[in-house]
């Protein structure tokens, strides 16, 4: 395996990880748009990187639903209560998804700041195993590939200022920095500080961001 190849194998290996409940303290977005940004630097194949992204979370999300419908629960649930996010956090996700099912699964797979909870409650909700595999896929579907085109972007804008190595460092060290104030400012204007760490490890994209400042019901907070 050359350089390039074991690359992509430890990001890709990384999302899987992180998707089946690991607190990977690298945010997931982040780890998408970096993937991207080494398409754009022609350092990946564009859909290899992506089919590969995509059926990670996809697979790490099934492990971590299956650990969490056996006798994995307590364990999977003492992680992500030790990375902020408790069961009651979790519990009003899994009520809604007891009454839409599968839609419900996929959007909240789409939505930043609900993502990272979406298959505790998911399991939680005892959501049938294959309803849950097909809302988990369309929405990491969706976020994956909006991440890896926003990489993608960054990569061709950035390619003609900084080029080797250096692009994709600065630009996913760039993101992270602004991300963490970001969700620090979206939190102190939710009064939920707690749990800024937990959803910063989970998105930190600028278009996250704003999609958490606006807030799912599309009011600003």
């Amino acid at each position: 395996m050359d350089v390039l190849g074991l690359g992509l194998f430890l990001i890709v290996g990384l999302l899987l990880v992180k998707e089946a409940g690991l607190p990977v303290p690298v945010p997931g977005d982040l780890l998408v748009i970096g993937l991207g940004v080494g398409a754009a630097d022609g350092r990946f194949d564009p859909g290899v990187a992506l089919v590969a992204a995509i059926g990670a979370t996809i697979v790490g999300g099934s492990v971590q639903f299956a650990l969490l419908r056996g006798p994995g629960r307590a364990v999977v649930l003492g992680v992500l209560r030790r990375f902020g996010v408790g069961e009651a956090r979790i519990e009003p996700i899994a009520d809604r998804f007891r009454r839409r099912g599968t839609a419900a699964v996929a959007i909240a797979r789409m939505t930043p700041g609900v993502r990272i909870v979406a298959v505790a409650a998911a399991a939680l909700a005892a959501v049938p195993f294959g309803r849950f595999v097909v809302g988990l896929a369309t929405g990491n579907a969706v976020f994956t590939s909006g991440h890896f085109a926003l990489g993608v972007g960054f990569g061709a804008a950035a390619s003609g200022v900084v080029g080797g190595l250096a692009l994709p460092v600065l630009v996913l060290v760039g993101l992270g920095v602004v991300g963490l104030v970001g969700w620090r400012f979206v939190r102190r204007r939710r009064s939920a500080g707690s749990e800024v760490a937990g959803d910063w490890s989970d998105a930190a994209c600028p278009a996250c961001l704003a999609l958490a400042v606006i807030g799912p019901d599309g009011v600003t907070r």
